[in-house]
Formats: C-alpha cells, sequence, structure tokens
C-alpha cells in the first residue's frame, strides 16, 4: 500500500517537522486525483485552513465544523468539548436531553477527569468521518488528522485499546473496537511519520516508529524527510574545505557549515531508510512563504 490508498491517515512527527505543511500539500494532491478529502485538526491551525483555502488571503482559521476549503477539500478543526457534545447527540439522539447532560456541571466534573476521554472525542469524531455516509456512499474518500506531535500522539493512539480492554460492553466500548479494527488494519489506514534530516529529529522518529509498530502494533505507511537541502559538496570537497582558513563569517566559513550540514543530512537520511523500513518521499527545502505554489511543489514529491 502507498500513502494515498489509505482512506485514514494519522500525520505526526516531532514537533517543528512540518506535518502541516505535509498534512496540507497531500490534501491539494489527493483532491487533484479526484478524491473527497477531509482534513482534522486537532491543534487549532490556522495555517491550514488559509494554505488550503482558494484565497489564502482571506482564508479563515479552521473551527469545530466541517466546511468545503477548496475543491474536494474539507476541514474541522477538532475541539474536545465540542466533540463529546456532538458524539453525546449522535447517540442520544436528542439535543435536549444533551444539553442537559453537557449542561451539568457534575457531568462536566465526570468527563473531564476520565483518563483519554478527550483524546478519544478527538479520534473518534475523525475516525467517523471516515466511515461517514451520504446516503450509501461515503462523505470521504479519505481523512487525514493532522495528529498531535509524537508523544501525545502515542498517547492518543493508545486509547481506543484501553477503553477496548477496560469499559464494560457498551455504544462506547463498541465504536472504540471499530476504530481499534481500522487502525490496525494497513489497507484502510496508517500513520504517516514526518521528521526532519537532523540528529534529534531522526532519533525521535526512529523511537517513534519501534513504539507505533512495536508496542502497539499499528502500521506505519510511509515516512516523509522535509526540508532536505540539495547536494553541493562532495565528501572530497568537505574534506578540502576543513583545511582551508578563512574569515569566520567569511564565504569559507559558510562553505564550511553547509558541507557539514549535508554530511549530517545525509547520515539522517541513511539511518531513516535502513531503520524505518517504509515508502519514504524526501521534500525540498522551500525558503518562500508556504503559498498555494509551494504546496504544490510539496504534493508533486509526495505523490510522485
Amino acid at each position: 500500500m502507498t500513502i494515498d490508498d489509505q482512506r485514514f491517515l494519522f500525520i505526526t512527527g516531532k514537533g517543528g517537522v512540518g506535518k502541516t505543511t505535509v498534512t496540507a500539500a497531500l490534501a491539494m494532491g489527493l483532491a487533484e486525483r479526484g478524491k473527497r478529502v477531509l482534513v482534522t485538526s486537532c491543534d487549532g491551525q490556522a495555517q491550514l485552513g488559509q494554505s488550503l483555502a482558494m484565497d489564502p488571503e482571506s482564508g479563515k482559521p479552521l473551527d469545530d465544523t466541517v466546511r468545503e476549503l477548496r475543491p474536494g477539500v474539507w476541514g474541522v478543526r477538532l475541539v474536545p468539548d465540542a466533540c463529546l457534545r456532538e458524539y453525546g447527540l449522535m447517540k442520544l439522539k436528542s439535543r435536549v436531553l444533551n444539553d442537559a447532560v453537557f449542561g451539568n456541571r457534575y457531568a462536566k466534573n465526570f468527563f473531564a477527569a476520565v483518563p483519554g476521554l478527550r483524546q478519544w472525542a478527538m479520534l473518534g469524531k475523525a475516525w467517523f468521518h471516515s466511515t461517514e455516509k451520504t446516503g450509501k456512499i461515503n462523505r470521504f474518500d479519505v481523512v487525514l488528522f493532522d495528529a498531535p506531535a509524537t508523544g501525545h500522539a502515542l498517547e492518543m493512539l493508545q486509547v481506543p485499546k484501553v477503553i477496548v480492554d477496560s469499559v464494560p460492553a457498551g455504544i462506547l466500548r463498541t465504536d472504540a473496537q471499530a476504530a481499534w479494527e481500522m487502525l490496525c488494519d494497513p489497507v484502510q489506514a496508517g500513520v504517516l511519520l514526518v521528521t526532519l534530516p537532523e540528529e534529534m529529529p531522526t532519533n525521535e522518529t526512529v523511537e517513534l516508529q519501534r513504539a507505533i509498530t512495536g508496542e502497539l502494533g499499528l502500521p506505519c505507511c510511509g515516512l516523509v524527510i522535509n526540508q532536505v537541502i540539495p547536494k553541493l559538496f562532495s565528501s572530497a570537497d568537505a574534506s578540502a574545505l576543513t583545511g582551508l582558513s578563512g574569515d569566520s563569517l567569511g564565504p569559507l566559513e559558510l562553505a564550511r557549515r553547509r558541507a557539514r550540514r549535508e554530511q549530517v543530512q545525509g547520515m539522517c537520511i541513511d539511518r531513516l531508510l535502513a531503520t524505518v523500513d517504509r515508502d519514504a518521499r524526501e521534500l525540498p527545502f522551500i525558503s518562500s512563504a508556504l503559498d498555494t505554489g509551494a504546496l504544490s511543489r510539496l504534493k508533486a514529491a509526495l505523490l510522485s
């Protein structure tokens, strides 16, 4: 399977590696292939709504209502309290009863104290939209979840299994079981890892992949190495630069720094490809603003 085959993609990585940018570029690319794409985010990213809008200048941040951002792409922000209320309304089927339950301060305190419930509210809503129907057809062909960063992502991925193992039989357990079965199925879902070719993000990505596939037993469907710079210097060039003297702020020093960065990048990419045995894509470093043109370059690399 490849990253454009799944119905549900959980996109995560160390904070600052560009997972939101990857989500936006992937959404654009899949929509251009004729798919109906829903982008979900639990980080309140204004960037997603603005990047994917047809007119980025007037693009609005995502909110808790599903809305179309551009042809073929919809977006929604996953707000825990709003997700819980929506889930309650779906199951109680009465707005009056739902408002009575969620307007009660004792119920609010109870919900706040239940471990993992807020994470399940967000993940559960994203999962629901991957199964949602309009008549007899799926409302969306694929759901892209711009998930939390590494540690919080792992906690969120564990929640459905924890519910299945610890909650008595009932609606909540049934839904969690269905969500967990989908997450475990590599034909339907996968975790897409996003990283940078730098030492700390590489270390964290290797550990994250081991935790997801080893401890949780979930499929990783791909690896995106973001912000890859073109190689300017060979190993011989780098060695020659080391032996030259020059101003610490001059062109020679800048060349040495670039050569060192390329060496680190090469070692990190080699390690990632050797240890994270998944479909890998390298995205170019883009110094300009992430407008529609920049996202077009990235989507081409993602879906080539």
